[in-house]
């Protein structure tokens, strides 16, 4: 899911700012901007990152601004300065029509103006303090997104729950009409067969055998058309995806896992569905379904 927080702390050496930002993502993918002289602190960062997150693609960025050096010598660094000012002589000397150089790149020129120093462990210590306050903040704001995507999957099973509520008490109904229409088909074609045989040496079936085939074939449609097992099933998963929004914790993958349930009872319901009702219901059920995935994604 998405997060973002920002921490910036002053420092004995300087300023130190961590920011964590994250996007969807169905696994933890850590990326990190790094200053080359803060490199070896990113097996810092990262531990203290998949110690509090386990999805989403998130990105670290750390930096340190340093303080100048105070003291004599207002923060110049005479020794750098004394041998600047010989080499830029000897470059006059040599190139007369070449400019002096200005006070501010005299500044600019690295080494110049003498910068605080922080010991590795110092920095180190002050850069996992700062971390720990960045990743409570990060976490509260996954939080607080978390809640929201909760009441929106919450409000998505209850719409699959009506749904699956409505169409239940059809099915007996649905299923006696067209055992009836069946039998009335086969009643007819069937009849026609024991007809054909009359007068002849032997006749093509027995009444008996006709009503045994009319029973078989009605049966035998019956039970492809019957989606109350289904039914049964998308409640049953239905009341399984909202117990594991409500216990929390880590939830992601078992989520991942209802839907995948879910939509297969769904696509079920619309394969038997033998009535514009059932169809629509089981297209209403997958696009729900669907919404609900996308987000399900962001959930840890």
């Amino acid at each position: 899911m998405t997060g973002y927080a920002v921490i910036t702390r002053e420092t004995a050496g300087g300023t130190l700012t961590i920011e964590l930002k994250s996007v969807n993502s169905r696994f933890l993918d850590l990326q990190f901007r790094i200053n080359d002289e803060l490199r070896a602190l990113e097996p810092v960062l990262r531990e203290a990152i998949m110690a509090r997150v386990t999805r989403g693609k998130v990105e670290c960025r750390l930096s340190f601004g340093r303080k100048i050096a105070t003291g004599t010598g207002q923060g110049l660094n005479s020794t750098v300065l004394d041998s600047l000012v010989k080499l830029h002589a000897d470059i006059r000397t040599r190139f007369q029509d070449a400019p002096p150089m200005s006070v501010n790149e005299l500044l600019r020129w690295p080494g110049v103006v003498e910068e605080a120093e922080i010991g590795q462990e110092t920095l180190q210590a002050e850069v996992s303090a700062a971390m720990s306050v960045t990743l409570d903040a990060f976490v509260e704001s996954r939080r607080r997104e978390g809640a929201a995507l909760e009441a929106m999957l919450l409000a998505r099973i209850g719409d699959m729950e009506t749904i699956v509520q409505r169409i239940t008490p059809l099915i007996p109904q649905v299923v006696a009409q067209f055992q009836q229409k069946a039998t009335d088909r086969l009643q007819e074609a069937l009849g026609l067969a024991l007809h054909a045989g009359d007068g002849a040496s032997s006749p093509t079936l027995s009444r008996d055998e006709v009503l045994d085939r009319i029973r078989q074939e009605v049966t035998l449609y019956g039970i492809r058309i019957d989606v109350s097992e289904e039914l049964t099933r998308l409640s049953a998963h239905l009341t399984e995806t909202r117990h594991i929004l409500k216990k929390g914790g880590q939830m992601g993958k078992r989520l991942d896992f209802m839907m995948q349930e879910l939509n297969r009872e769904a696509n079920t319901v619309g394969s038997k569905a033998s009535v514009k009702e059932l169809s629509d219901s089981s297209m209403a059920l997958k696009l729900l379904i669907e919404q609900m995935r996308e987000q399900v994604q962001n959930l840890e």
